[in-house]
């Protein structure tokens, strides 16, 4: 094991960093390692496979904001992109994304990364060490002690505004949560204000399967289990590419198969929350049990103020159902 720890030790130690004249080198890569480590040990990260998500953004701003005054901006998708370029860490691109991703030499939008990229990997044994303690804390330290080491601080390795955001989603009027997006995208740039949208979509996602006990509202499919594994969707009602609406009134828990027929209008939810079928749906046995599901009432949350909004299930009805 000491071996291994010296070589990543020496691959650390050499990071392939950008140069800004004015700012210096750039801790991006060093900061989403950190992160990477981190959620780990949190058991957020439970493979070698480092996807995109709401948790490492938002680790990744957490300790930039902490660790780095030189004026570089916070951007995530350059460090886990350019990450490539260290023989540790390596990009899967999506299934008929290879000749698109191998035309970028570098990406800011983490609309772009997501398009192109279904994950990145670390060396499996990289990973095994990870999940050492003390492997873990010698790695770490390391990191710390090579790129920034006048930080002299307690650091908190927090995932720090979850809480915030997910009491707007609960909390929040719909006009309010869409006026403060508005002013965000007025104070961001471009690029940090899409990483604002995917977190919060990200948490958003969470949320929504918390607040119905991880369960589908309309058929009652629930799978718990220790890992950490999410077996229903969050489902807005109106898309948030229409409504710029995250909160709990605009979102349903719904599993797979039923949330692809809800946004194809093959079923919809009428002002007493019960369930109705599209007639263009066949009566061919292939369709029996989404047939069964028509004049079934909905789980509904038990706190009245997260219960779906009337207005958005009535756009669904008028705007998507298939009548």
């Amino acid at each position: 094991m000491e071996d291994s720890i010296t070589r990543y030790l020496k691959l650390f130690k050499s990071l392939k960093r950008g140069h800004n004249k004015g700012l210096g080198k750039a801790p991006h890569k060093p900061i989403l390692l950190l992160s990477i480590i981190e959620l780990i040990k949190q058991k957020k990260i439970i493979s070698n496979r480092i996807e995109v998500s709401s948790d490492l953004v938002l680790m990744f701003k957490s300790l930039f904001k902490q660790l780095v005054h030189s004026g570089h901006v916070d951007n995530f998708s350059l460090p886990y992109f350019h990450l490539r370029s260290e023989p540790f860490y390596r990009l899967a691109p999506k299934a008929g994304m290879n000749s698109r991703l191998k035309q970028y030499k570098s990406i800011k939008s983490i609309n772009k990364l997501t398009e192109l990229i279904a994950f990145a990997e670390i060396d499996r044994e990289l990973y095994e060490l990870l999940q050492v303690e003390d492997s873990r804390n010698i790695i770490k330290q390391f990191i710390l002690n090579e790129y920034f080491s006048q930080t002299d601080s307690y650091i908190k390795y927090e995932i720090d505004g979850e809480d915030e955001i997910e009491n707007e989603i609960l909390n929040e009027t719909a006009p309010n949560y869409q006026s403060k997006l508005k002013k965000l995208s007025e104070q961001l740039q471009k690029e940090n204000f899409e990483e604002e949208i995917f977190v919060r979509g990200g948490i958003f996602k969470k949320t929504v399967p918390k607040i119905y006990n991880y369960s589908c509202c309309v058929t009652g499919f629930c799978v718990s289990s220790n890992h950490n594994v999410q077996m229903v969707d969050a489902c807005h009602i109106i898309p948030f590419s229409i409504s710029q609406n995250d909160t709990i009134q605009n979102g349903i828990s719904l599993s797979p198969n039923i949330h692809r027929a809800f946004d194809r209008g093959l079923l919809t939810i009428n002002q007493d929350y019960i369930v109705r079928i599209s007639p263009s749906v066949s009566k061919k046995s292939s369709s029996e049990s989404l047939l069964s599901l028509e004049g079934k009432r909905i789980e509904l949350p038990d706190n009245e103020n997260y219960l779906p909004s009337l207005e958005a299930l009535e756009w669904h009805r008028k705007e998507v159902f298939l009548f």
